[in-house]
């Protein structure tokens, strides 16, 4: 399976660069994964194609700030930080710019000394192992130092950055935003619930692969990064019981839908789980723990299309992205929303 297989033409002017004032006012490609029929709709609509008994899974991972500005303590170089996972205790996994800059040893202070961030392990690509240290709560620090990691595809400045925070947000952990969740509000969401939707909840940290190219020819050669998942006892048992009542389970993003395939193949159910999850879901990939997903439009040739591939069928998913870019759909994060059933 070549990744030429899912490349698509996407101008550039379609690449949404903020996000709408209204979340609910994206617009809703709705794709039928069977036989590939489309309709074009807007995403308060969704209240349409979900049914009482359905329930819909959100991540309510939380965006840290954790992109950092500082200098190198020796010679004043000016260095970016970004955070990526926490390690153990105060050592990160990051990415710096420009990394050459940044060898072992070498210590970057943030806010005049407020943080520093001593280098401890180079890894590929740009990352660094770093040790931090700073006084008093550490997401504290972050929320007065730190910046909202937007993908490298948006140029512009964000005015307010919880608009880049869905509005269930909890779990402080994530490099970037589950977006497919940025459209819903707690109105919406209460909507959804008074016609008998439940909403089931679980956190998986989103890390920076998702922005990282496949940089193989063969599909099957790429590795995955791995996040950090968790569902509770709570959340299995409600999506037992739906599936049992013969309700479908609908992930928002493709976050949630990855953690609920992990915690299928590892359990044959769904359960209380926890851990780390590398699953790379592409075509001939039987899905186990959907009925449907809520996502929005992703990057050529990125995972995230074959995910949607895998899902709804290859052929599928390219006739609907090329009648999105036709009817002038925005992509990517702040971009409008597909919805699979």
């Amino acid at each position: 399976m070549d990744v030429r297989d899912f490349d698509f033409y996407l101008p550039d002017e379609l690449i949404a660069q903020t996000p709408l004032l209204d979340r609910t006012a994206s617009r809703l490609l709705v794709l039928d994964k069977d036989n590939g029929a489309i309709k074009d709709d807007v995403f308060s609509s969704i209240t349409n194609y979900l049914k009482s008994g359905d329930c819909l899974v959100l991540n309510d991972t939380r965006v840290l700030p954790a992109r950092l500005y500082g200098v190198k303590k020796d010679t004043g170089a000016k260095i970016e930080l970004l955070l990526l996972k926490q390690l153990e205790g105060d050592k990160w996994e990051t990415l710096a710019k420009p990394a050459k800059r940044v060898k072992k040893g070498t210590t970057i202070t943030f806010g005049e000394g407020l943080l520093t961030a001593t280098c401890i392990e180079e890894t590929d690509q740009g990352g660094r192992v770093v040790e931090l240290a700073y006084e008093g709560i550490l997401h504290e620090v972050l929320d007065q130092l730190g910046e909202m990691p937007l993908p490298p595809y948006i140029k512009e400045q964000l005015d307010d950055q919880e608009r880049y925070q869905t509005v269930f947000a909890k779990n402080r952990g994530s490099a970037a935003a589950p977006t497919a969740g940025l459209h819903f509000t707690e109105d919406l969401l209460q909507t959804l619930q008074d016609k008998g939707v439940h909403l089931a909840f679980i956190t998986l940290h989103v890390g920076l692969g998702t922005f990282r190219p496949v940089s193989v020819e063969d599909v099957e050669s790429h590795e995955m990064h791995a996040e950090y998942y968790q569902m509770s006892e709570g959340t299995a048992r409600l999506l037992n019981e739906v599936k049992e009542n013969g309700g479908k389970v609908v992930a928002v993003g493709t976050t949630s839908a990855r953690t609920l395939e992990t915690i299928m193949n590892e359990n044959g159910t769904y359960c209380e789980a926890s851990g780390w999850t590398s699953i790379f879901i592409y075509p001939g990939y039987k899905f186990k723990g959907i009925d449907g997903l809520l996502t929005n439009f992703h990057l050529p040739k990125s995972t995230l299309v074959m995910l949607v591939s895998a899902l709804a069928g290859r052929e599928h998913i390219l006739q609907a992205y090329n009648h999105a870019v036709k009817e002038r759909y925005r992509f990517f994060s702040f971009g409008d929303a597909m919805f699979i059933r």
